[in-house]
């Protein structure tokens, strides 16, 4: 059996645009990939790595947009991870 493939998303309570772009995305994947949300107020590193610039979609280190949701660029992510003809249960 095989892992589904992981979307990062670096994050804040109380941030907006967060959660506008959870709200977005997690429809968009379509189970094709999981989301990780890491909140960055609890890791040192990672508030000094994006401070105000949240929230950050990352794949596997690359990050795909930040602020706001890049579709197409999430949609060409997913369908180079994880085709949908792949997409089996």
């Amino acid at each position: 059996m095989s892992s589904s493939p992981v979307l990062t998303v670096f994050s804040r309570r109380g941030c907006h645009l967060c959660e506008d772009l959870l709200g977005e995305l997690e429809p968009l994947l379509r189970g094709r990939a999981v989301v990780d949300v890491r909140d960055i107020d609890l890791d040192d590193s990672l508030r000094e790595r994006y401070h105000t610039r949240v929230p950050v979609v990352s794949a596997a280190g690359v990050e795909l947009c930040h602020y706001h949701l890049d579709r197409p660029a999430v949609l060409a992510w997913l369908d180079q991870i994880a085709p949908r003809a792949s997409r089996l249960s």
